[in-house]
């Protein structure tokens, strides 16, 4: 039987035998955490999703194998730091491992495309290469929302995190959004070709318009960094490169306003 009670106006308990779940709740940010060995072994093999373990490094060998089979057999980003950072993160027992439950259940992008093409819809995908501002997540994930993209790919490590701030900047998008995170995006691409999907990227670098891409057809958008824009390795996989025409001398649009330009060119196409 679950048991709830308020310690205080900014934290609450949920317990039951072997686990804890502290809500911790700030201005502006709410983390959900696990800590202890048995809970979050319990939690991974129960079904929960994590958005990330932190384990200590130097840690007793044979936990330490276990935790690492677990987070990679279930996808889950690992961190392995000083023992010292562990403490900061929580003042207590930690047993030299913390877990941080995901808001939103991330799914396999093997298992999605199939769904999609049984649907009879054409599929649009949005590929986040280095997206790591939460603000900019959301955005990205609200314009994806209203127009229809069928999912959100992202890497293990090197994205934002689906915390509070990137759901409220989503105007709550992202709880209704299909999120795919994948160990790979390279890989992650190659199976998206596979079953008949363009890829494509802007690139400041190609003269070909954005007008001219076809994106009525099966289609698979990379989004890359606001600093740094596709990852080299990535552009190479792509499969047409295009320009969003301006006038202005700024370099280039904000990465989420640009996804939200080229999302509607896609609408456009697709009437």
């Amino acid at each position: 039987m679950l048991l709830e009670r308020k310690i205080n106006a900014n934290c609450i308990i949920i317990s039951y035998p072997l686990i804890l779940v502290y809500y911790f709740m700030k201005k502006s940010s709410k983390k959900t955490m696990i800590v202890g060995r048995h809970p979050i072994v319990d939690a991974i093999n129960n079904g929960n999703t994590f958005d990330k373990l932190i384990l200590q490094k130097g840690i007793e060998r044979e936990f330490d194998k276990e935790i690492k089979a677990l987070s990679k057999s279930h996808d889950i980003p690992l961190q392995i730091v000083p023992r010292e950072k562990l403490n900061r993160i929580y003042n207590g027992q930690h047993q030299g491992v913390i877990g941080f439950l995901s808001l939103v259940n991330y799914l396999r992008l093997d298992d999605v495309l199939p769904f999609i093409y049984e649907k009879s819809e054409t599929p649009l995908l949005l590929i986040l290469d280095g997206i790591t501002d939460v603000r900019n997540f959301g955005s990205i994930a609200r314009s994806a929302e209203c127009c229809g993209v069928h999912a959100i790919i992202i890497p293990q490590k090197g994205s934002a995190q689906i915390n509070p701030e990137a759901i409220k900047a989503s105007a709550g998008a992202l709880t209704k959004m299909t999120i795919c995170r994948e160990p790979s995006l390279s890989k992650a691409i190659d199976t998206i070709k596979l079953n008949g999907i363009s890829v494509f990227a802007s690139n400041l670098d190609t003269e070909t318009v954005m007008y001219d891409a076809d994106f009525a057809g099966p289609t698979a958008l990379v989004i890359g960094s606001e600093g740094d824009g596709v990852s080299s390795n990535i552009l190479k996989k792509v499969d047409q490169h295009f320009i969003i025409p301006q006038k202005g001398t700024t370099d280039s649009f904000n990465v989420s306003v640009a996804t939200g330009i080229m999302l509607y060119e896609v609408l456009r196409q697709r009437k």
